[in-house]
Formats: C-alpha cells, sequence, structure tokens
C-alpha cells in the first residue's frame, strides 16, 4: 500500500488543489495539522470528500519533521509499505510520485528524495539564495550522513519504505527544518540505500524561507555531531577496519606533526636561530603523510556507502 503524508501549517488555501492533484496510485493520504493557525484540518474535513483522506492533529506545533513522522506512524500502522512526504503548499508535484517510489517498488532502494540539481535546466524556478544555501549543505550533509552520492539533502520530497522506517529510531529524529538532514544520517546507522531522483524546481510568487546565513553555521554544528556519531559507529563500534586505521594514523602522525613543528618553530624564534632541516623535516613528513592516510579515510568512506537494500536483507 502507498500512503502519503502532508505535514499543514499555514496551506489552508493551498490543500485543496493539492489533495485533488493526487493520483489513484495513492491509497491513504495523511493530512497532518501541526497545530495550524488557519485551521488546515479542519477545512479539509469539511470541504474534502475523498475517501482516502484522514485528518490528524497536533495539539502543539511540532515543526514539519514531527508533523511528517506522524503521517508515517499512522501509515506503518494502517500497513503501509511505502510512505511519502508532500508540502501542502503545492511546491512539489505530486504526478512525480510514481517516479519517486519505483526505486522502493522495485527493489533496489530503502529511501528516495528528489533531487533539483541533476539538471541545470531543473533549476531555472530556483532563487539564488536557495540555490547557494542548498550548494553549501549538500557538501557538509555528504560528509555528515555518509551518503556521498546524494545530493539537494534538504529537498522534502522524500519516499521511504516501510522496513527502513520501522528500523530508525523514530523518536529521536529531528522535528525541525534539519528533519531531511537529520534522517540522512539516521538512514546510514542502519545501512539503508538511498537513491536520488531527477525532479525540476518548483516554485510559486511566495518568498522564500531559507536564510543562508541563519542556518549554515547551526545547521554546520548538528552535521558536525551527526558525522562523529557516524564514524564511531560506522568505524568503531560497528565495524573496525581499514578505514579506521587509517584514521586513527592520519590524526596521529598529523597532530604529531603540527604539534612537534609550532613548538620547534616557537622554540627556534625565541632563541632568534634558524630551524634545521631536518628537523623541519621531521615536523613536515608526518604531516604529509598523515594527510594522506586522511584522504585515504575519506575514499573508504564514499566506497562504503550502503549498496544492499534493507527491504530484501530483512
Amino acid at each position: 500500500m502507498l500512503a502519503v503524508a502532508i505535514p499543514c501549517f499555514r496551506v489552508k488555501s493551498q490543500i485543496g488543489e493539492v489533495l485533488s492533484q493526487i493520483g489513484p496510485e495513492v491509497e491513504r493520504i495523511y493530512v497532518v495539522d501541526d497545530a495550524c493557525p488557519e485551521q488546515t484540518g479542519k477545512h479539509v474535513q469539511a470541504t474534502c470528500r475523498d475517501p482516502r483522506v484522514r485528518v490528524l492533529f497536533h495539539e502543539k506545533n511540532q515543526g514539519v519533521g514531527g508533523a511528517t513522522l506522524t503521517g508515517f506512524k499512522q501509515g506503518l500502522q494502517d500497513g503501509a509499505s511505502i510512505l511519502v512526504k508532500l508540502d501542502g503548499d503545492g511546491q512539489m508535484n505530486s504526478a512525480l510520485i510514481p517516479a519517486l517510489t519505483r526505486p522502493l517498488r522495485e527493489g533496489f532502494a530503502d529511501y528516495t528524495k528528489g533531487n533539483r540539481f541533476f539538471s541545470p535546466a531543473f533549476l531555472s524556478g530556483m532563487p539564488v539564495q536557495r540555490l547557494l544555501g542548498n550548494s553549501a549543505l549538500s557538501f557538509i550533509s555528504k560528509i555528515s550522513s555518509g551518503y556521498w552520492r546524494v545530493m539537494d539533502p534538504t529537498n522534502g520530497f522524500i519516499a521511504i519504505h516501510s522496513k527502513a522506517l520501522a528500523s530508525l529510531p523514530i523518536d529521536k529524529i529531528a522535528r525541525s527544518y534539519f528533519f531531511e538532514s537529520d534522517l540522512l544520517f539516521r538512514l546510514n546507522t542502519i545501512l539503508a540505500v538511498v537513491v536520488d531522483v531527477p525532479m525540476p524546481a518548483r516554485y510559486g510568487c511566495e518568498p522564500s524561507s531559507l536564510r543562508v546565513w541563519r542556518i549554515l553555521f547551526p545547521f554546520f554544528f548538528r552535521h558536525l555531531a551527526c558525522f562523529s556519531k557516524r564514524v564511531f559507529y560506522g568505524y568503531f563500534l560497528r565495524d573496525f577496519n581499514l578505514g579506521s586505521v587509517q584514521g586513527i594514523a592520519g590524526l596521529a602522525l598529523t597532530g604529531f606533526g603540527a604539534l612537534f613543528g609550532a613548538l620547534t618553530w616557537h622554540e627556534s624564534a625565541q632563541a632568534g636561530r634558524l630551524t634545521p632541516t631536518g628537523t623541519v623535516m621531521i615536523a613536515v613528513l608526518p604531516i604529509l603523510i598523515g594527510i594522506q592516510l586522511l584522504l585515504s579515510a575519506v575514499h573508504y568512506d564514499i566506497l562504503n556507502e550502503p549498496r544492499v537494500p534493507l527491504q530484501k536483507l530483512l
């Protein structure tokens, strides 16, 4: 069964058209009123006659992630095998749902998401601020999540297989705008296969809510925390492999070379003499080898991306 969750907050004027455009391939639709001041949920109950639609209510606003997870959890309880998130503001084309869910239906992915960066033609409708912000966040997300082939991590047009969703610690996933990025990190911890699906950017006349200078640094520190946890889980707790050795040795050598070099430079500067060439090499050589080992560890991490879908293993 294919189900769609639609988080709703201040989308009363758009939700009717969004619901009317959802195709017959979708069997259940969960409209999640996230304590909407416009009472979008009650509006849907009063005006929508689609038997697939069920309205869920939050007493307190939980953010887009919280509303999406409420719909996903209800879909799991109702026996849905694939769950899709569709925004209520009309910026996502519901006609693309079959393409978005195809990798899940054919069994070669556990999670799919839209990618507006696949073709330059797709970006014609994207505001410059969003383009720059998404590019920066995409690179940071690759590092923190371990999905190096994934682009456009903040794209909210997503689909997930029920087996992957049931394996996730749902209560630990971020409820805020960090939802999609944190979800990628969580998916890597369970070794889920993630696939990008090309889609064009689609924006209306509404102003962009993305403020790069406001979210880039908060997102950076959250990504840093995710990266630290992922490395610990994947390279020390669950497994210890060549990447683990390369990372430890690279950090140790780079740190030793930098510390030794700094102390030697300070000592020579205080004494007013030049540092001997041999001493300089003792500092430089560990740094060069350490950097090479760290690059090798990154290369190992890129090749270590999950390949076998969970839906085939579980």
